[in-house]
């Protein structure tokens, strides 16, 4: 299974031995409420680079496996915009979320498995807060409809 993720541009699926955003060795396993003030979030536990100050949540606490990549306080920002644009997609329009994330790989040029904002540089933050901004319903559909009969252009 190894080999479906050889061409990926973001594969964070294993415990980090470094920071993704500076590069930085110094990273720790951490409760969270380091960055949250005191309070808890989720499961509790984060890494955190202790150079830049980008966090990563995880899984859960018994893999560690980090929810994606470190992130700073403007990726979070724009991993909140992404959402607030994307979320309603599948909640409020009825569209499956995983064809929501299909479209929007489709527009970046990626792969569904790869395609989580936890997972974008700020990069593919940016590029995908412009095609959410700027989404045609229509073009799901169309998306759909061609995935359905095998052709996904």
């Amino acid at each position: 299974m190894e080999h479906c993720w050889e061409n990926a541009k973001f594969d964070f699926r294993s415990i980090p031995t470094n920071c993704s955003n500076c590069g930085s060795e110094n990273i720790r396993y951490t409760s969270n409420a380091e960055i949250y003030h005191g309070k808890q979030y989720g499961n509790g536990y984060c890494y955190l680079c202790d150079d830049c100050g980008a966090s990563v949540g995880v899984h859960n606490t018994k893999s560690k496996i980090p929810l994606g990549r470190f992130a700073t306080k403007e990726m979070k920002i724009l991993k909140m915009q992404c959402h607030a644009k994307f979320d309603p997609l599948w909640k409020k329009y009825n569209f499956k979320r995983t064809d929501c994330y299909g479209y929007l790989a489709n527009k970046l040029g990626l792969m569904l498995r790869e395609t989580h904002f936890g997972w974008f540089d700020i990069e593919y933050l940016n590029k995908s807060l412009e095609i959410l901004e700027n989404i045609d319903f229509n073009d799901i559909w169309k998306y759909i409809k061609n995935r359905e009969k095998g052709d996904e252009k």
